[in-house]
């Protein structure tokens, strides 16, 4: 619908939400008119979900768009005489979707429970670090700020990466590491270099959310291999490869979302076994590798990146806002990252990798990452004790990390129980959400450093009653 400049300096939600703007102001879009739902504008462009999303509320903002309930989003007109008032979008009375997930769960959370979002609170995490290096660095690199990064990212991370990886086992040279603007740039890039429209692609699942939504934009026949209690079901993938030949595996390994799961180590060497005998790429997504007590398994470290790309981040352990990922692979597949990432939007921030840089060299963080292991740990505790005091079933009691899958009873559609829940203010993370196949689902999965209040657990009791 619109064509999108990835090579220029502005975001490509702002230039999506300028041309909606601009059609409207034209009167080419007419006022109560419906525009396309994210998923299909996404598609028309070409750009993941959450661009749209964030297009789209800025212009909710603006006053250009009026979201209506269950139904989208459709044209309006501005007030041209009143300051538009900040987004602080209604929880009560919407459809609890994908769409309607990613569109909450980043919008003003003051007010709202927030169990069903993916990250840690503001208080867990060590915002002085932040501010401590955001003064060394405005000190130490202000001529350095206004220029284009390294298409493979700030080398001084690298090597900071390099050697962590290193203590988990995976031998890699800087040059063999991209850093990307977060895990999600990096998935993105991972499905655009392995895949084409029409492809199949395994997932786990149950699965992270925003990935499942993200192949299904991208035209890939998504196929879920189910999840067990020592990770992906090798037997049932065995049986999979077979009849729907892969091209890709998108899969967790440690403290797995939405399970809390991790892979055994004789699961991982079954699925290495299947991916060669196959032929398929696995892309490891190990984002909470760092709130692992002790070293878990990692398919990279078995293989060394001859099949495994590994994906990581630093925006779990450090802030949300601090979006630094990075893939680790093979050099030829270096190589044909780094022309990706720079096709698609240029090198990334420069300025957020040498924050994560100091951060990281820092011997203050290590200890702010015990810390962090030691609440989640605690927090599960808690958590899981209280959710079975309520009534649910857990699907697995993981002594580490941040997610908890729990179900009720009987058949119950937690997507309805989400949409209850929406309507008293907490916000919910449904398991259709992260199952391959949209059919009602059973199943919630509960952050455990957002979960342990008194009005979570007597809203739960209350369905679970009625179940």
């Amino acid at each position: 619908m619109f064509t999108l400049d990835r090579t220029a300096d502005t975001p490509l939600f702002h230039q999506l939400s300028n041309a909606l703007r601009r059609e409207i102001d034209r009167s080419q879009l007419i006022i109560g008119s419906r525009v396309p739902s994210v998923r299909l504008m996404a598609k028309q462009c070409g750009v993941s979900l959450i661009t749209v999303v964030n297009a789209y509320n800025r212009l909710v903002a603006e006053g250009y768009l009026q979201p209506r309930r269950a139904s989208g989003y459709y044209v309006s007109q501005p007030s041209r005489s009143l300051p538009v008032p900040a987004i602080n979008p209604s929880m009560s009375g919407v459809a609890v979707d994908s769409e309607w997930l990613v569109s909450h769960v980043f919008a003003d959370s003051s007010s709202v429970l927030m169990p069903g979002c993916g990250w840690l609170p503001e208080d867990w995490l060590e915002g002085e670090h932040i501010r401590h290096a955001l003064t060394t660095l405005a000190r130490k690199s202000a001529g350095s700020m206004v220029r284009y990064g390294n298409p493979y990212g700030y080398q001084p991370l690298r090597k900071a990466l390099q050697m962590a990886l290193h203590a988990r086992a995976i031998e890699v040279d800087t040059e063999q590491i991209i850093l990307t603007q977060g895990a999600s740039q990096a998935l993105n890039l991972c499905a655009r270099l392995f895949l084409k429209p029409g492809d199949t692609v395994f997932v786990d699942d149950p699965m992270y959310a925003n990935l499942i939504a993200m192949l299904h934009t991208g035209g890939y026949r998504v196929v879920g291999v189910p999840r067990t209690l020592s990770g992906p079901d090798a037997a049932q993938l065995e049986l999979l490869a077979a009849s729907h030949r892969p091209r890709a595996f998108f899969t967790n390994t440690s403290l797995q979302n939405p399970t809390g799961t991790s892979t055994s180590i004789s699961s991982a060497h079954r699925i290495l076994r299947i991916a060669e005998n196959f032929d398929f790429q696995i892309i490891e997504d190990d984002i909470f590798a760092d709130l692992q007590p002790e070293r878990g398994i990692s398919l990279a470290a078995l293989d060394q990146l001859n099949r495994v790309t590994y994906i990581g981040s630093l925006s779990k352990s450090i802030s949300p806002s601090l979006r630094v990922g990075f893939i680790a692979c093979n050099r030829n597949l270096a190589r044909e990252f780094a022309q990706k990432k720079m096709l698609e939007g240029l090198t990334s921030c420069e300025i957020s990798e040498k924050l994560a840089s100091i951060i990281l060299t820092e011997g203050r963080h290590r200890l702010s990452i015990e810390r962090l292991r030691g609440r989640c740990e605690q927090a599960q505790r808690t958590v899981a004790t209280q959710l079975e005091s309520c009534g649910l079933q857990l699907f697995h009691r993981p002594s580490a990390g941040m997610f908890l899958w729990a179900r009720f009873a009987g058949t119950i559609d937690t997507a309805q129980v989400a949409q209850q829940a929406a309507d008293e203010a907490i916000l919910l993370a449904p398991g259709k959400l992260f199952e391959t196949i949209d059919q009602p689902s059973p199943w919630l999965r509960f952050n455990v450093a957002h979960s342990d209040h008194a009005q979570l657990y007597r809203f739960l009791e209350r369905v679970a009653a009625g179940a």
